[in-house]
């Protein structure tokens, strides 16, 4: 089991949206099938890092945590719980997907279904901390119930592996960016989760080398067109996901002394610039009209959020939101219109 202690309130999970974290399904067949020949080196020395799990004691909760937290209340409480809830919820997705894929690949190709083990194996702890915490605040999610309710969607390998390692590295910033702020403004530290976040994100980054090359070992998904014009398209819907989600999430963010939007321009610019690593082509965060238009969205899926909170009918809600949403499509498509950088002919020049 992901959580074994006591639950002393089992917490309804949030109503899923476009936002939320998905659980996903893929092609187990055609993962098997997969050449790596190309990346067998690679994959053998990530292999071996993987076996000597070098976070295996870090994920033990200590003395700090063992208080009362009723003096984070109000406004605070109910958004840091949303935090839990929603990195819960992705670690879990993931440890679900990669323990599906190792036991179906066990007998088909024993490297990558014990690379997904190994995977899985972080993604449940993870998941079981993030639990844990919730704990705290008097809250837990029933994760196998949760397994059973939550809506799969069905995503090709090639899909699954441009998504996970975008999702691996953009989870990286994003923890060693609350880490180092942390580290310079101890103040904001509220909680004693924080201070895990460096050893974590070495766990997403490890991840996210493992699809990379997973990924390069695929030429076909980084050496034409259709290669490019999916890159472009996958990393425009992690980077909008992101900027809405951490707009939504405002108060957390402004809870730990730091600025949504700039926290999120961070986030965005560094992982772009990682993509560029494993993807022929990363976006032009620099285009004046990027962020911009990124925040446009923003602000559109705020005033979306604002009228589904109204008690309003169905249907005056649903006409409310068609033009917002027609907004948010169309700062989108304009995004994906940006010339991007062709990192192919960069490559030797990526860091």
């Amino acid at each position: 089991m992901v959580n074994t202690l006591p639950k002393p309130g089992i917490k309804t999970p949030s109503k899923e949206t476009v936002l939320t974290p998905r659980f996903y399904t893929t092609d187990f067949e055609k993962a098997a099938n997969l050449d790596l020949s190309a990346q067998d080196t690679e994959l053998q020395a990530m292999l071996a890092e993987m076996r000597a799990d070098y976070n295996r004691h870090h994920f033990v909760r200590d003395e700090a945590f063992e208080q009362s937290w009723e003096h984070i209340d109000g406004e605070a409480r109910q958004a840091f719980i949303g935090y839990l809830e929603r990195s819960c919820i992705s670690e879990f997705s993931g440890f679900l997907l990669f323990k599906e894929l190792s036991r179906k690949l066990k007998n088909r190709s024993p490297l990558l279904a014990e690379m997904f083990q190994l995977m899985a194996r972080d993604e449940a702890r993870h998941a079981g901390f993030l639990n844990k915490a919730m704990g705290d605040f008097k809250l837990s999610l029933d994760l196998a119930t949760v397994t059973k309710t939550r809506t799969y969607t069905f995503f090709p390998i090639e899909w699954v592996l441009y998504t996970v390692y975008l999702s691996e590295k953009i989870g990286y910033w994003r923890y060693i960016i609350i880490y180092r702020h942390l580290e310079q403004h101890p103040e904001h530290q509220f909680y004693p989760i924080f201070r895990y976040f460096e050893s974590w994100c070495q766990d997403e980054n490890r991840h996210g080398d493992i699809f990379k090359a997973l990924l390069r070992s695929q030429p076909q998904l980084w050496n034409n067109w259709k290669a490019k014009l999916w890159s472009r398209f996958f990393l425009l819907s992690v980077f909008a996901t992101h900027t809405m989600t951490v707009h939504e999430r405002s108060g957390f963010y402004k809870s730990l002394g730091l600025d949504a939007t700039e926290f999120d321009r961070q986030v965005v610019q560094n992982t772009n610039e990682t993509a560029g690593r494993a993807f022929p082509v990363m976006l032009n965060t620099e285009h004046p009209q990027f962020f911009t238009r990124l925040q446009r969205c923003a602000g559109y899926n705020l005033k979306i959020a604002n009228i589904e909170r109204s008690s309003q009918s169905k249907f005056i809600k649903l006409m409310r939101k068609l033009p917002l949403i027609a907004a948010i499509v169309g700062n989108l498509v304009l995004l994906y219109l940006i010339k991007p950088i062709d990192t192919e002919n960069l490559r030797a020049t990526v860091r």
